[in-house]
């Protein structure tokens, strides 16, 4: 069975994928910089013979043709960038790279996605059709390098019937994996805003136009686009996590800064809420003599697995790992940018248990000591490799 001949290889292969993983781990790179991140990944693809292109820069785009004549293409995808965050693990594979951490578990994406290729590369003289390896940069800043891979060409020549993507979680445990069909993850905006009044003395606010005071009339006011206009059905997301009033104890400042972030998944909606939310803080600050600077930087999508295809990948994940290790997910309103494939071409994300309590290995991604069971990279490259194929036919 190939179910057998993949778990096999990814056993024979597992001590390889860590090896790649904490190479990764340790000499991580900021998104629109994997320069070093991508000559490995092309030196690895290299060794297995799999021709690859160039995209986004620092992508990579490799194919694996099986002997038997098809038509059917399956993409996967994994993105190779870290975050700006100073590692506090002491591991023996910790960043070398001052302030910068794989602390969102792409070096185990990246890692997996090689081990996958080295298990097609050994039996694509047993099945039919085309696997698209993608490896894909910037996936935590904007614009999002799927997003400028999708316009590089990377879902034509040829063109994949399906886009596979998995990412960690330390909320599951490891050897498990989960899935949700449909609308899974957040739209994700930007937004910036200054409120320009006029400073002076704290004792005399007569004499002032207090930015500070307008700006927490705009804070509790916008909150009301959420509950007052938006469609309780549809989930939606205000949070304001930065605020500057440079002033003082007596001191009033001219000028206020927000930054905060609006999550949403409805395309129209979220389209309508930034109109709302830019009038209700201009006219607030304009009726209360101030002016508002109201920005909004537009984010990645929201993210939607296409049903039929989901629920079939996640037949093939029981398949392989067995039921009872396949969990189903509810929404998540954290943002991805691989949501402009799912927007793109039939998708699925799902995602990767990471969690191993009895090792102390639980915190969250984007925080300072998130690391990974690796022994999850065991059933992560076999998992993937089994889905392509049994997507493709074999």
């Amino acid at each position: 069975m190939i179910k057998d001949r993949i778990q096999l290889i990814a056993e024979e292969i597992y001590n390889d994928v860590v090896s790649n993983r904490r190479h990764l781990h340790a000499n991580p790179e900021l998104s629109f910089h994997e320069v070093a991140t991508s000559a490995f990944v092309a030196s690895k693809l290299d060794e297995l013979e799999i021709p690859y292109v160039r995209m986004a820069d620092n992508g990579l785009v490799g194919l694996i043709k099986g002997s038997k004549p098809s038509d059917q293409v399956v993409a996967l995808r994994a993105d190779m960038d870290a975050l700006p965050i100073i590692e506090a693990n002491d591991v023996p594979y910790k960043s070398q790279n001052n302030g910068v951490m794989h602390a969102c578990g792409h070096d185990a994406h990246t890692s997996s996605l090689l081990g996958t290729a080295k298990i097609l590369s050994r039996i694509k003289d047993d099945f039919a059709g085309t696997i698209k390896l993608i490896f894909q940069p910037a996936e935590e800043k904007l614009p999002g390098g799927a997003n400028l891979m999708i316009q590089e060409g990377v879902l034509e020549n040829p063109k994949p019937q399906a886009v596979i993507g998995q990412h960690v979680m330390p909320f599951i445990d490891a050897g498990k994996v989960g899935f949700r069909a449909g609308k899974y993850m957040a739209s994700t905006d930007e937004i910036y805003v200054k409120v320009i009044g006029r400073g002076g003395h704290g004792a005399q606010p007569q004499q002032n136009i207090d930015p500070v005071i307008i700006t927490a009339h705009i804070l509790t006011a916008l909150q009301q686009v959420i509950s007052r206009f938006a469609d309780p059905k549809n989930p939606s997301v205000l949070s304001f996590g930065k605020v500057i009033a440079n002033g003082a104890t007596n001191v009033i400042p001219n000028e206020v800064y927000l930054e905060g972030t609006f999550r949403t998944m409805d395309e129209k909606w979220r389209a309508d809420a930034h109109i709302r939310m830019k009038k209700m803080a201009e006219g607030i600050a304009e009726s209360m003599g101030a002016k508002c600077e109201f920005n909004i930087m537009k984010g990645y999508p929201y993210l939607i697995n296409e049903e039929k295809l989901t629920y079939r990948t996640k037949g093939f994940a029981e398949e392989y790992l067995g039921k009872e290790n396949v969990l189903d997910l509810d929404i998540w309103m954290a943002g991805e940018d691989f949501a402009y494939f799912s927007h793109a071409a039939d998708s699925c994300f799902y995602r990767l248990g990471t969690r191993n309590e009895s090792r102390g290995i639980t915190s969250s991604v984007h925080t300072p000591t998130f690391d990974i069971e690796e022994s999850a990279l065991l059933g992560s490259t076999g998992l993937m490799a089994y889905i392509a194929l049994r997507q493709l036919g074999n």
